[in-house]
């Protein structure tokens, strides 16, 4: 099973991979991949970078190139009943996984302001500077299509008026019925 989550920049969707790795499942951030590669390349970790390394990927390779990337990790550990994939952001992905085995799509949602909020505090590199970069990423994320991805999730939190704490709570019950038939 590979449990996928899904979300607007700074929803809290690395919070929830973040406390499914804690239950011992494996985690792969798709964003990881794109660090990476925008690495690799020479170029600063930063906001503008990363999502011109994520659009050439995907105009070069298609709009599932990011979780082909992953698939290869995930094939490559024979075993496992179930995996987090923290990150999706369109449909084509969500196919691409679906070659490996059951996909579980959670969405996690927040509103404009609590993402900024969120994304600001988090300190990353890719933090959006100012209201504009934030604004600016949005519509490159709704440009790939995640808005698709969100709309075909299995189930959804909204993280506006919870804590941290709670958000995990929610996942974690979540996914723990969702892998009751696995045996886990």
């Amino acid at each position: 099973m590979i449990i996928a989550i899904t979300g607007m920049p700074g929803a809290g969707k690395s919070t929830v991979a973040q406390a499914l790795g804690g239950m011992g499942l494996r985690r792969i951030a798709m964003g990881d991949m794109i660090r990476e590669e925008t690495g690799r390349r020479g170029l600063p970790l930063d906001d503008k970078n990363m999502g011109m390394v994520m659009k050439e990927l995907r105009g070069t390779y298609g709009a599932g190139a990011v979780a082909e990337l992953c698939l290869r990790s995930i094939q490559s550990k024979e075993g496992e009943a179930a995996v987090v994939v923290d990150g999706i952001r369109s449909v084509a992905e969500i196919e691409i996984f679906r070659k490996a085995g059951e996909v579980k799509l959670l969405a996690v949602l927040a509103s404009p302001s609590r993402r900024f909020e969120l994304l600001t505090a988090r300190g990353r590199t890719d933090a959006p500077p100012d209201l504009e970069s934030f604004r600016t990423r949005d519509e490159r994320e709704l440009s790939i299509g995640i808005w698709n991805a969100i709309a075909l999730a299995d189930e959804a939190i909204v993280n506006e008026h919870i804590t941290p704490d709670e958000l995990t709570d929610v996942a974690l019950s979540i996914a723990a019925g969702w892998m009751k038939p696995l045996g886990r």
